[in-house]
């Protein structure tokens, strides 16, 4: 589908594991109301985490970076047309990961195919420092099943992440915003994020 038929806009907003990407998002949600924009919140692991429960391939959400890149692929693939079903009459923030850690290597979470089928108008690269996002994750640790990163992995994460975000960009025209959540400023930064609605 081409951008132009659309008639709202996609922005993907992404961010590695414990960078605070779930907090931003609600407080970008809060101002679309408050803006009286229409926006559809939808998360990319959600969808894929659907279909690979009703296929048997996992019993929790964690568990779909463990699978094989071939059934990760048809995951994407099956949660991308969807979601471009979905963007053809509503402004919708995407929220996915731009890299996936798994056991071969970093994934890219939005390939060029699944570029060319989502055309997002901008990505939202949410970044945090490493040693914070370190922090989070630990305090995190009995809720989710976080990777236990050293900060130079952290960085490297979020290096790998803006380069798949300028590549994206060059593929499809969208544009790329770096938002860097320090503490306390998720609610700003949410602000950012409706107003590229309004724009």
């Amino acid at each position: 589908m081409k951008r132009m038929e659309r008639r709202g806009k996609l922005v993907i907003v992404t961010g590695i594991p414990g960078v605070g990407k779930t907090t931003v998002l609600n407080s970008a949600m809060n101002y679309c109301k408050e803006f009286g924009i229409e926006v559809k919140y939808i998360n990319y692991g959600d969808l894929m985490f659907e279909e690979a429960l009703s296929r048997g391939l996992v019993s929790n959400r964690d568990e779909i970076r463990k699978l094989s890149i071939k059934d990760q692929i048809d995951l994407q693939l099956n949660a991308a047309n969807k979601i471009s079903e979905i963007a053809k009459d509503k402004n919708v923030i995407l929220d996915t990961h731009m890299f996936i850690r798994t056991n071969s290597g970093y994934m890219a979470g939005i390939p060029a195919w699944i570029a060319e089928i989502l055309m997002p108008n901008s990505i939202v690269l949410i970044e945090a420092n490493p040693e914070e996002i370190s922090k989070r994750r630990r305090k995190d640790a009995n809720v989710r099943i976080r990777e236990d990163d050293s900060p130079e992995k952290i960085y490297e994460h979020q290096l790998i992440g803006r380069a798949g975000a300028a590549s994206l960009a060059i593929l499809t025209g969208c544009t790329v915003l770096i938002l860097e959540n320090k503490e306390g400023a998720y609610d700003e930064l949410g602000r950012i994020i409706a107003l590229l609605f309004k724009g």
